[in-house]
């Protein structure tokens, strides 16, 4: 779980824009399981690039843009998958992204 939130909060702070940086981190429950998101007001993410963003060593800019792997959002959701969540981003270019993902409450 430490990694899955490192992953997508250095990404919020790698991805910044001009603006004053802001990140959100919020939870609810939500019938059988919970429901998390982390927020920023950085450069977003062109919708037809959302899907792809959690594949293994794909990014959507050079090395000399942003370092980086691109392996980050793909190990999120491997760690989202393996607790039996569901991972995805809503997002605009230029109005920042919203990573949401779900974690079944367990009970028992």
């Amino acid at each position: 779980m430490l990694q899955l939130f490192q992953n997508l909060i250095s990404n919020a702070i790698k991805f910044k824009s001009e603006n004053p940086h802001h990140i959100g981190i919020s939870a609810n429950k939500n019938e059988d399981k919970y429901v998390f998101s982390v927020k920023d007001n950085g450069i977003g993410i062109d919708p037809k690039y959302q899907e792809q963003i959690f594949k293994i060593f794909k990014k959507l800019h050079t090395i000399d843009e942003y370092p980086g792997t691109g392996i980050g959002l793909s190990i999120t959701k491997k760690i989202v998958q393996y607790h039996g969540g569901n991972i995805w981003v809503k997002s605009e270019p230029d109005k920042g992204s919203k990573f949401y993902f779900t974690l079944p409450i367990n009970k028992g």
